[in-house]
């Protein structure tokens, strides 16, 4: 998947950068370096957390789609 980020100057020094894609998904860094890897890591744990949220009955069935 291809997620774009909003890459913003922090007024402390440094950058934030935020992932309008996945709400509420941002993370800091002190160079564009730092920022990149902390990106990731973010958008990894933002669709991880989704996947403990899935709830179904015996009826239901799950898709799984790769994007």
């Amino acid at each position: 998947m291809i997620f774009k980020a909003i890459i913003h100057l922090a007024e402390e020094g440094g950058f934030w950068a935020e992932v309008p894609a996945l709400p509420g998904c941002v993370t800091q860094g002190d160079t564009k370096m730092e920022l990149e890897l902390n990106l990731r890591e973010a958008i990894e744990g933002w669709l991880a957390a989704g996947q403990d949220e899935l709830t179904s009955s015996e009826n239901d069935q799950i898709l799984e789609l790769a994007i």
